[in-house]
């Protein structure tokens, strides 16, 4: 099976290693010119309108031309800011002292990135990462300073940022942690040594800046509403750019859902599964299947894995190698940059991959939801999707969880395990019984592998359960909902307010809910309905109607009552309906036309709030000296009217 995924990132390497072609330190050469840098962004991303934390493509300054720094004396330094039309919301990780240093990062000279030529070993691409530990000053005085050393390469000279005036050539720091404040991130006291030499470049590459996308709104087609990100300069250093306000990704809507029946073989119907009061409830088999739910992404990205997936399928490693700069990775994660000095946080990791989550509401009492652990093939009756094999990449495979912002452990997602199955034994299909409370539940599914190259759909199973109690009213007549959409969302577990700042404590990624309630089930109460053919009052005769409540018998029925309503019709509309008002079981409901419906010919129904009416119409003339017969109604199949507990004819000496 071909490793879509593997073959997208590589390609998209390459042609980020194709831009940065032109970026290579290379030694010798004559000045260069003046210094000035151009921004760019190579790769705007699509971005989920209903994300909070979206990860917006990286920016790119690239810098040449300049003059000479002393050597052994302190490179100057400059703050750089990026500013967004929405608040930043990369996380929060601090560091000494800076409370507002986050998991944005700025990298020079691409440190990492093995497939781009050093001219100085150890130095630029060759460089390790090392994190300058005072991001409220950077390299500013009182802070991580580096000074330039001169490096003769090919004859010429090329100046170096060293850690130290003197002694050994060691590389100084070239991850800078951004400081967040609103919608604006600032990389204070960034070390400006400028390039100088003619083909030598100096590269400043500006990655995991989060946003708040969500708080832009929509507007426009599909794609074609941009998120842009200016870049400004202060401090004591000037550094001109051009193209300073780059496209920093496109926003789109990344999820849509669908609700179809039990089968999949059509659309669920606006007022949702039906259910009747009186059962079938399957208590004590197979639950009932209710829905199918479909989340389908809209573009291929927007379902995400927590990393990029190496050498396993599930895309969760706990200790992920997603380091080299300018790699696409396709994941909730970005550029992934661990630190010891950081107090063992690190930045750029996401806690888990894309969450869908569903929430049921206005459940009625006593009825019992289930839901599929995993995504299913294709209904209610297919079984559970198995875990794709080792190093696949093609599979759309999500599972249950337990809460929509618990962080995958160790790379591992907090898995639910089926309380029930159905389709024999051992079940083929896991379900999971949903908790309650107070008539609402809630399932969410991780995404744990996806396929970046195709808009894939992911479907989950609904099934209920009840003990059908029409005498006890049970359960009671009600209509639940269900919305969906990504997890986590406001309210719970955070506000609205606090989901689209950037936090030290909130869970990434976050979303905003944008999600419309929808009927999934409905519990009716169980009705008889009786038609009487012919009812008249008219011309010296009246009909006496008769209903009997029968629901009560030697069969171990269960007893229920309710009121009919007599429905009239003659083909003028003209006469009301008539309510009965209860019913009890065992009792008999009488009228007279000439009282119900004075002046009437025509038919009548009678609709039961119970099962088992039956009814009886005698018509005569007055006083019946003359005209007389009766007959009785008819029992309407409506689906509720067999008694179901009953014992074979014989037994009842029929």
């Amino acid at each position: 099976m071909v490793d879509f995924r593997r073959w997208i990132t590589a390609l998209a390497v390459i042609a980020i290693f194709a831009g940065l072609a032109s970026a290579q330190v290379s030694g010798g050469g004559t000045q260069g010119g003046p210094l000035v840098c151009t921004a760019t962004v190579a790769v705007p991303p699509a971005l989920r309108a209903e994300g909070m934390t979206e990860l917006i493509g990286d920016i790119v300054l690239t810098c040449t031309g300049g003059t000479a720094a002393t050597v052994g004396v302190a490179i100057p330094t400059a703050n750089i800011t990026v500013s967004l039309g929405t608040n930043v919301t990369s996380r929060i990780l601090g560091n000494n002292g800076a409370t507002n240093a986050s998991e944005a990062l700025l990298l020079v000279d691409e440190p990492g990135q093995p497939n781009l030529p050093a001219p100085v070993a150890g130095f630029g691409p060759q460089a390790p990462q090392i994190l300058c530990t005072t991001p409220s000053v950077g390299a500013g005085p009182g802070g991580c300073t580096e000074f330039a050393q001169n490096v003769t390469v090919n004859g010429g000279t090329i100046q170096v940022a060293a850690a130290s005036a003197t002694g050994a050539l060691t590389p100084g720091p070239n991850v800078f942690q951004g400081l967040v404040a609103s919608n604006q991130v600032t990389f204070q006291g960034i070390p400006i040594l400028a390039p100088v030499s003619s083909g030598v470049q100096r590269i400043y590459r500006i990655t995991n800046v989060r946003a708040n996308v969500a708080g832009l709104g929509g507007g426009g087609l599909p794609g074609t509403t941009q998120l842009l990100a200016s870049v400004s300069i202060s401090g004591s250093t000037s550094l001109p750019i051009n193209n300073p306000v780059q496209i920093a990704g496109f926003i789109q809507n990344g999820l849509s859902v669908a609700f179809k029946n039990a089968n999949n073989t059509g659309t669920l119907g606006s007022g949702g599964a039906g259910f009747n009061q009186c059962g079938p409830g399957n208590t004590s088999g197979n639950p009932l299947g209710v829905a199918i739910l479909q989340y389908s992404e809209n573009f291929g990205t927007a379902f995400k894995t927590r990393v990029a997936p190496t050498s396993a399928y599930n895309g969760q490693s706990g200790s992920p190698i997603q380091n080299v700069p300018g790699t696409i990775y396709n994941s909730e994660s970005g550029f992934v940059y661990p630190s010891a000095s950081n107090g063992g946080l690190v930045a750029g990791l996401a806690d888990y991959g894309t969450r869908l989550k569903a929430v049921f509401n206005n459940i009625p009492s006593g009825v019992r939801i289930f839901v599929s652990v995993t995504n299913l093939a294709t209904n209610v009756t297919s079984p559970n999707t198995a875990a794709p094999a080792g190093n696949t990449n093609t599979s759309s495979y999500a599972v249950l969880i337990n809460g929509e912002a618990s962080p995958d452990a160790n790379g591992f997602p907090p898995v639910l395990s089926p309380t029930t199955g159905i389709n024999g034994s051992p079940a083929t299909t896991g379900l999971y019984e949903l908790p309650q409370t107070a008539g609402s539940a809630t399932a969410v599914w991780e995404v744990i592998n996806t396929n970046p190259a195709t808009n894939e759909t992911l479907s989950f199973g609904v099934w209920t359960q009840f003990s059908p109690s029409p005498a006890t009213n049970t359960p009671p007549p009600g209509t639940a909902t269900v919305n969906l959409s990504y997890a986590p969302t406001p309210p719970v577990p955070f506000s609205a307010s606090a989901g689209s700042q950037a936090s030290a404590s909130l869970t990434i990624p976050r979303f905003a809910d944008t999600s419309t309630a929808r009927n999934v089930l409905v519990v009716s109460i169980c009705q008889t309905l009786l038609l009487f053919p012919f009812v008249t009052n008219a011309n010296g005769f009246d009909t006496g109607l008769a209903i009997a409540n029968t629901s009560t018998d030697p069969i171990a029925t269960g007893a229920q009552a309710g009121a009919c309503v007599l429905s009239w019709y003659d083909g003028t509309g003209k006469t009301p309906n008539v309510n009965t008002g209860t019913i009890a079981t065992g009792t008999v409901y009488t009228t007279l036309a000439s009282t119900s419906a004075p002046g009437f010919t025509g038919y009548m129904m009678a609709l039961c709030n119970f099962q088992y009416a039956h009814g009886f119409a005698f018509i005569s003339d007055i006083g019946a000296r003359n005209l007389a017969m009766g007959y009785l109604a008819l029992v309407v199949n409506n689906g509720t009217v067999a008694r179901t507990n009953a014992p074979a004819a014989e037994s009842l000496g029929h």
